[in-house]
């Protein structure tokens, strides 16, 4: 046999050994997304329970400043505002006010609850309170469905 007559496999370079292996093998690719699946509904819940408790906490901030601003109410006008006047009278004055000397809030407009919907201001004879109903709105409730007042 002659030398030049054998063929040989010709010897796989760098750049052809890299081609055949570059990219991910559908294994590992199902391996990661199992892994990030397992992730996100360990720490989902989590997330999801402190963005409740963080809006139940944005309520009783802003619940307090409503009382802040009812009681620098009282001391300029000399009473509470009535039910009929509501929280708005912290904004503008409502009819004629001899004293008002608003607004007695940061921003010319009442902030809506962290749910979007608005306070509830009553009054009676022991002074007023306000509230906001939780996540479902309604009276009574739980975690992050429970009312919040002062």
């Amino acid at each position: 046999m002659n030398r030049h007559s054998i063929s040989r496999p010709t010897p796989l370079t760098a750049s052809t050994r890299r081609g055949r292996e570059a990219g991910f093998t559908l294994v590992e690719l199902l391996v990661v997304l199992v892994i990030l699946v397992l992730l996100a509904s360990i720490i989902g819940p989590r997330v999801i329970g402190y963005l409740g408790s963080s809006r139940s906490k944005t309520a009783d901030v802003q619940i307090e400043s409503m009382v802040t601003a009812v009681e620098l109410f009282r001391i300029d006008v000399g009473r509470y505002p009535t039910a009929a006047e509501g929280l708005e009278a912290l904004v503008k004055p409502v009819g004629n006010m001899p004293g008002w000397n608003g607004p007695y809030l940061a921003k010319p407009e009442l902030p809506p609850d962290p749910w979007g919907r608005p306070y509830v201001y009553e009054t009676g004879e022991a002074g007023f309170r306000i509230k906001s109903y939780g996540g479902d709105g309604k009276e009574g409730g739980t975690g992050e469905d429970a009312d919040i007042s002062n």
